[in-house]
């Protein structure tokens, strides 16, 4: 069972994502939180599996929580961004600090059960096309290395990683990776995993970040 907590400052939407989520035979809603405080403290007492946060909430907002909550935790929690706001500025700041995924609240209801079975597998919940807007509205635009050459912080990796890096920031699953590479989608995990801890990042969007912002690979070339 996925244990999810809910953290949105309006009770109507909190209960509509609890009836979408409850009506799931796998997912359970332990708790509800109104502030990004209550959020934190919620999940820091029950421990859930994925926390579902609104950015804009009173006192400590979303993205706070989510600093506080991903630097701190001690168990494998995952963190769903729900907003309003389409490529909002806050959404940016929850992706570069390890939020799994992102939807808005206009999203179809059937999305938001898929999204937690996501996040929760350690997939990250971003189509292509969004992970493209996401990465080239926020990332910085630095010059591509030069032919054959890899940049310093990325040197870590083999040339077989850097591969799959450059496909995962593309925003590509693992099946869609293994068939673009050749290989079994048991081998992409593999490597997936080696790059994050390689390069000390949380999950598969912040390594899409990494791989945009070192200059492995530019907006342009995508």
């Amino acid at each position: 069972m996925i244990r999810v907590v809910l953290a949105d400052d309006e009770a109507l939407v909190r209960e509509g994502l609890r009836l979408m989520l409850d009506a799931q035979p796998d997912i359970s809603v332990v708790a509800e939180a109104g502030t990004g405080q209550e959020a934190l403290d919620t999940a820091r007492s029950l421990r859930p599996d994925v926390v579902i946060m609104d950015v804009r909430m009173p006192g400590m907002d979303g993205i706070t929580a989510i600093r506080h909550l991903l630097a701190t935790s001690s168990w494998p929690v995952k963190v769903i961004v729900v907003t309003t706001f389409d490529l909002d500025q806050y959404v940016f700041d929850a992706l570069r600090l390890g939020a799994s995924g992102f939807l808005l609240k206009t999203a179809p209801p059937r999305l938001l059960p898929i999204a937690v079975r996501e996040v929760h597998a350690g997939e990250t919940m971003l189509s292509s096309e969004l992970t493209q807007r996401l990465i080239q509205r926020f990332a910085s635009a630095p010059l591509p290395p030069a032919p054959n050459t890899v940049p310093d912080a990325l040197s870590v990796l083999t040339p077989r990683e850097l591969d799959v890096l450059r496909v995962v920031a593309r925003g590509m699953s693992n099946s869609e990776i293994a068939n673009e590479l050749f290989v079994s989608e048991a081998t992409v995990k593999t490597h997936v995993v080696r790059i994050l801890a390689k390069l000390e990042l949380r999950d598969r969007t912040q390594a899409a970040i990494a791989a945009y912002e070192h200059g492995l690979i530019t907006a342009s070339r995508s």
